[in-house]
């Protein structure tokens, strides 16, 4: 079974011979392919709602892999017994969501190896609590598909070496190995603050002109260390 490129670069991250448990697995796609490819012996697949979790079940009852895809039908981490899995993935949902999920169960998440996230949005807020709780970035990938670009973030026990907020909200590894896409990552994230910061031109009150003022302060840092990393588009 060939994968879509946002979960292939997911399958990527994973570690051959490890226990993955697919959180919100949808259709069991990325189990199907991990257990079919040999990378993992065994996976266990989870899903919140009902109708993912019947796609999930027959995709997998299809392949005849229930022997190896474990389905479990509850919500995030809760559905794990601590040391059940080496390697966690969590993708298309929100950075939020994701850091709400791993943050209820830390019983089950210090056994955790790895976390293989891809944030649909918020990717700063989803780095910054790890970098927060012991987790380092190991690393990023940006990757196009359909027209929209996704992050994929790895992280491994331990201390992220950066602590810079901005940094961390744009990816500290993507800078670092200069992603051939972060021009247009970077642009999509100067729009935002811009948008944000045109929906507060209208406003008068103290509150919404102290937070333009730091929205215009962190647009400017962002622009200042894109400009650092040597890869600024001449239009920002």
């Amino acid at each position: 079974m060939e994968l879509a490129k946002r979960l292939a670069v997911l399958a990527l991250q994973v570690p051959a011979g490890s226990v993955v448990a697919d959180i919100g697995t949808d259709h069991a796609y990325l189990p199907v392919y991990l257990v079919e490819k040999g990378i993992c012996h065994g996976v266990i697949a989870t899903d919140l709602n009902p109708g993912p979790f019947r796609s999930a079940v027959s995709k997998v009852e299809e392949r005849g892999l229930g022997s190896k895809i474990d389905l479990r039908l509850g919500y995030g981490l809760k559905v794990l017994q601590p040391g059940e899995a080496d390697v966690l993935v969590l993708a298309g949902m929100g950075g939020n969501t994701i850091r709400e999920i791993l943050a209820a169960s830390p019983e089950v998440l210090k056994t955790v190896q790895k976390l293989v996230l891809q944030p649909m949005a918020d990717p700063g807020d989803l780095r910054t609590w790890l970098a927060s709780n012991g987790w380092r970035i190991s690393d990023e990938h940006l990757l196009q598909e359909d027209g929209r670009i996704y992050v994929v973030v790895a992280a491994e026990p331990g201390r992220e070496k950066t602590e810079d907020s901005c940094l961390l909200e744009l990816g500290p590894r993507l800078l670092e190995k200069k992603d051939p896409l972060m021009d247009v990552y970077l642009q999509g994230i100067v729009e935002k603050y811009e948008r944000a910061l045109n929906g507060l031109a209208a406003a008068r009150s103290g509150a919404a002109r102290e937070r333009a003022g730091a929205l215009k302060a962190r647009l400017e840092r962002i622009k200042e260390v894109w400009r650092n990393a040597g890869k600024v588009r001449g239009d920002i």
